[in-house]
């Protein structure tokens, strides 16, 4: 009976102690990653992204008509868009910015496609080319709006 209660105060006490480091922070947790607060006002904008990548995503699908934008969790989904010169085909974007940091890893986008067939929207494949396009098209256009700012 002694035992048990011993490995069962063992066993306690080291999972406080692990779940302290986690919530208080720890002398050797990585302090390399700049946070939205060490990148100031100028590069999230007051939001929860970085403003670059928010602004230029949002000029990137200004063709599109969006169904929900969330700047605090970085993320732009679209409504259907279908070209008038074919209307047999609609897409819809979707955008995730992933950091306060203007990184070409900071963003992800997906686009989908549908296709009428018999009078029925259906899924179709999109190239994967497509996706990091519009990926790099939004960095282009957050690069230049910073190389703006900075001006």
């Amino acid at each position: 009976m002694v035992f048990r209660v011993a490995a069962a105060a063992l066993i306690t006490t080291a999972a406080l102690s692990a779940g302290a480091c986690s919530i208080f922070g720890s002398s050797t947790a990585n302090t390399a990653t700049a946070s939205s607060a060490d990148m100031g006002s100028r590069e999230t904008g007051g939001i929860g992204v970085n403003a670059y990548l928010w602004r230029a995503s949002l000029d990137t699908l200004s063709f599109l008509p969006l169904a929900s934008a969330d700047p605090y969790g970085g993320v732009i989904i679209t409504d259907w868009y279908a070209n008038p010169g074919k209307t047999d085909e609609r897409l819809k974007a979707t955008v995730y910015i992933l950091d306060t940091r203007l990184r070409a890893d900071g963003i992800s986008a997906a686009v989908f496609r549908e296709t009428l067939v018999n009078g029925v929207w259906t899924p179709a494949t999109v190239a994967s080319e497509t996706n990091i396009a519009l990926e790099d098209a939004i960095l282009a256009k957050a690069r230049e709006l910073r190389l703006g700012a900075v001006e």
